[in-house]
This record gives C-alpha cells, sequence and structure tokens, in this order.
C-alpha cells in the first residue's frame, strides 16, 4: 500500500498540475499573423490535380471517445462539510446520501472556466435522461467575500434550477473543506481595497457517490457524455 506521505504529495501535484487560471491570457506583442496552417498559407497551383474528398478518404474516420474519470476510490479525498445555501440556510453535503453528486469549486465572477463546466453539467444531466432525478450538482464558491448566499444561488440556477450554490458564511471554513478536496485557489490582479480581481483556482468536478464517498474525478473539458457514462457507474 502506498503510503500516506507520498499519497498526499501525488495528490497535490494532481491539484496544481489542474489549476485553472480563469484570467485573461496575456496578448503577445503584434506580428505578422502566421498562417493557420500549410493547407491555407498558399493557394494550390492551376495545374494541380485537385485532392480527393475528406469523406472519401480513409484517414477520415470519427473522434476517439474521450477517456473515462479518474477513479479515486483509493485516495483519502473528501468528506462532509456544511456552508450556506442559497436560501441562506446552513446546507450539509451529507444531506444528499442517497444520490449521486457533481462537486465543483469556482466562483460567480469566473469569466470562463466555471460558467463553461456548469453548461457541460447542465448537459450532463439531460444525457441522463429519467436518471438525472438521482443526480445533483453543487457549486462550491471560493471566493466567500463577493459571493454571498443570495448572489451564489442566484448564479447557479441561471444554467439549471436544481443546481445547488454554497457559499462559506460566520465561522464555516472554506480553507478546511479545500484541504478535503485538494482545492487550491489564489487572486490574481487584485489592488489595494478593490473587488476587481479573479481568482485561480483547481478546474474539473468530484462525482461522489450514494454513500457519499468520492468516486471519480472529472477533469476539466470532458463532453457531457462521458461524465453522464461516469455516473451511470455510480447509480
Amino acid at each position: 500500500m502506498m503510503p500516506t506521505a507520498i499519497r498526499t504529495a501525488i495528490l497535490g501535484a494532481f491539484a496544481l498540475a489542474a489549476l485553472a487560471a480563469c484570467k485573461p491570457e496575456a496578448k503577445a506583442p503584434e506580428q505578422n499573423p502566421a498562417p493557420a496552417s500549410a493547407a491555407s498559407s498558399t493557394a494550390a497551383p492551376a495545374e494541380q490535380p485537385a485532392s480527393a474528398p475528406a469523406a472519401s478518404s480513409p484517414a477520415a474516420t470519427a473522434p476517439a471517445p474521450q477517456a473515462p474519470g479518474t477513479d479515486m476510490r483509493k485516495e483519502d479525498i473528501g468528506g462532509d462539510f456544511t456552508l450556506t445555501d442559497g436560501d441562506g440556510k446552513p446546507f450539509s453535503l451529507s444531506s444528499l446520501k442517497g444520490k449521486v453528486v457533481i462537486l465543483s469549486f469556482g466562483y460567480t465572477h469566473c469569466p470562463d472556466v466555471c460558467p463553461t463546466e456548469l453548461l457541460t453539467y447542465s448537459d450532463t444531466l439531460k444525457q441522463l435522461g429519467d436518471q438525472a432525478k438521482d443526480v445533483k450538482v453543487v457549486f462550491v464558491s471560493i471566493d466567500p467575500e463577493r459571493d454571498t448566499p443570495a448572489v451564489i444561488g442566484k448564479y447557479v440556477k441561471q444554467f439549471n434550477p436544481e443546481f445547488i450554490g454554497l457559499t462559506a458564511t460566520g465561522d464555516q471554513s472554506l480553507p478546511v473543506i479545500k484541504q478535503q478536496y485538494r482545492v487550491v485557489s489564489s487572486k490574481v490582479n487584485q489592488k489595494e481595497d478593490s473587488e476587481n480581481y479573479l481568482v485561480d483556482h483547481s478546474s474539473g468536478a468530484y462525482l461522489i457517490d450514494k454513500t457519499g464517498e468520492v468516486a471519480i474525478f472529472s477533469r476539466y473539458g470532458s463532453e457531457p457524455a462521458t461524465i453522464a457514462a461516469d455516473i451511470k457507474k455510480l447509480l
């Protein structure tokens, strides 16, 4: 069995590798635009015969299916926690036992990663059809200073009215929960006394089984069909 210290180091590295920068990429200095590809850079000489249509080419094949998520059942990760929901009431993750949970972390001011993930999870529920009634999506804010219960609650329901938004209030400890789930985050581009900032944070989601245990990590960029297939293993 792998020593605990080594497992913890691996998981820490795994979390850092999943760090998603929710900030616009810095623009490179302007240069003469390069051709997108050799095929589009110049026109083919008129005397050259036209190439065969792509549809009839032996190389034209359907894209390979995505690999499933990472099995996390042997890792020491996860656990129950209590935060505040969109109605301002305490909400414990354990209250969802008996359901499969898609658990992700982010914040409402995220310009790209979080909206993309939440749209993906909404489409995942559509893929599940009637089985979606046994699945819950929980989105935990890593920016409780701006994400009040009302803000987080309204935000997630724009993607799906059944989504659950949670944030830390009072003495609820977000750092402890982040440690439980190996989530890393940090503010960037924040000026003194400014609420205008971005947050770099871990991306992806944990699929939690009906007993409340973390079962699968679904990486950022997973297709709805891939996530749905992993969820069906847990239903």
